[in-house]
């Protein structure tokens, strides 16, 4: 195992265009880090990097104590996972796992050993015989994945692994590729468009914009204090709803209807501003007919008609058309397109518990939360109202639910326990003669 370090790494084609920009990250020893992002902002790119099938424009790419900017993939002992697992078709699943070792040329007896102790780790001891067309898609990636881990890596890079599969199976290798990792403790880059993967998978989140980092942290941490607009819109489904505000004192004119913005710190942020963005989470609305007086005290109530309404049975959507500037509106578009996204246009989408009994049409009276409001910046996309103090407390939280994961994972085994599942020389699966183009490959 071995921690990650990135410097200033930058990433230009021929172009120019910087495709990564001034990237520093520091990837901790036995951490799960997430890259996530938008197509096309660098996450792929920078994980390429890492593993060495990009060379590096600028900055400095540490793995341990060692700088490998020029050093060879095969030679920085890496695993990687690909989005296509590309198995040989010709070997059964046994063959597959040990395809490293056979390379490597250990000795048969240490390769049927750790093969079986792989399988079992991945619950495919009863498939060893079976060739890759007879698996299932979580089959045939977890078959990946042995390939990845039967050798001892200094780390795993895991390069969108589970696109291919459909939304059940997805959900239950995310169990398992958690599971695992906090198992083995082996350093663990994954990149992903998926938030929800994002959220439920990693020690901490670094977010990519255009090939910048925008914001590093825990799930939680990026979801309660984004640093930006573009984080904030990011993360989070359904999106968090952008409000063109007009300031009047400690006051906030939105289309939804005026309220005070809160607390002393969020009256603060907006002194002497004319116009904002306010930023509400879905979650954060209310039918105010649900809400009992204490809980009402704490927030303000406004009334909107609301235009579309979806019961999921646990919860009711609502959906509210407002008007912005067209300053404002044009940039909410943009950002809607760089997000991919549906949910940043000029309405609001607003979660209510499912006993509301607000329908399409209502002119409807609805509470906000106004202590869990974000207010932004629109020029710059800053978030004024982010809370250091909190900031700090969240990675603490974090870091103690990490150790207490790992405890919980590995109880009374030492350092090593991950050794015996892996081992075997650094090879490079794509380098080497009659290896699959894309899937399991061993840097």
């Amino acid at each position: 195992m071995a921690a990650i370090t990135m410097k200033n790494i930058v990433k230009r084609y021929g172009d120019g265009f910087p495709a990564v920009n001034e990237v520093s990250l520091d990837v901790r020893d036995g951490e799960f880090m997430i890259l996530v992002g938008p197509s096309g902002c660098g996450k792929s790119t920078l994980l390429r990097m890492i593993v060495g099938l990009e060379d590096i424009t600028g900055g400095e790419m540490r793995i341990g104590e060692r700088v490998v900017n020029k050093i060879a993939p095969r030679q920085r002992n890496l695993s990687m996972v690909f989005q296509n697992y590309a198995l040989y078709p010709h070997l059964t699943v046994f063959e597959n796992i040990a395809f490293p070792l056979r390379l490597a040329k250990v000795p048969r007896e240490e390769v049927d050993r750790r093969v079986r102790e792989t399988a079992e780790l991945l619950e495919l001891t009863e498939h060893l015989d079976r060739k890759p067309a007879n698996l299932s898609g979580g089959q045939r990636q977890r078959v990946a994945m042995g390939r990845a881990i039967i050798r001892q890596a200094n780390a795993f890079l895991f390069d969108e692994p589970l696109s291919n599969l459909d939304a059940k199976l997805r959900g239950q290798m995310r169990t398992e590729i958690s599971r695992l990792q906090r198992r083995l403790g082996v350093t663990t880059v994954y990149v992903t468009h998926d938030q929800t993967e994002a959220m439920t998978l990693g020690d901490r989140v670094a977010v990519l914009r255009k090939g910048v980092l925008q914001q590093v942290g825990s799930p939680r941490e990026l979801y309660e204090e984004p640093v930006n607009l573009f984080v904030a819109g990011f993360i989070g489904s359904p999106s968090m709803n952008f409000l063109p505000a007009s300031v009047d004192g400690t006051a906030l004119d939105t289309p939804l209807g005026r309220f005070e913005a809160g607390d002393a710190r969020k009256a603060a942020a907006i002194e002497g501003r004319d116009v904002v963005l306010v930023g509400i989470r879905p979650e954060h609305f209310e039918d105010a007919s649900l809400v009992g007086a204490e809980k009402k005290a704490r927030g303000s109530t406004v009334s909107a008609r609301v235009d579309v309404t979806e019961w999921l049975g646990n919860e009711l959507y609502a959906y509210v058309p407002y008007e912005a500037p067209d300053d404002l509106a044009a940039q909410l578009r943009d950002l809607s397109r760089e997000l991919d996204s549906d949910q940043l246009r000029t309405q609001a989408v607003i979660s209510l518990d499912a006993a509301s009994e607000i329908t399409a049409g209502d002119a409807a009276e609805l509470w906000i939360d106004t202590s869990k409001i974000h207010i932004f910046d629109p020029a710059s996309g800053a978030n004024l109202t982010r809370d250091e103090a909190r900031v700090a407390e969240l990675a603490r939280v974090a870091e103690r639910a990490r150790e207490a994961q790992r405890r919980a994972q590995r109880p009374g085994e030492g350092a090593g326990a991950a050794g015996d599942l892996s081992g075997g020389g650094a090879v490079t699966a794509a380098g080497e003669e009659g290896a699959p183009a894309a899937g399991a490959a061993e840097t």
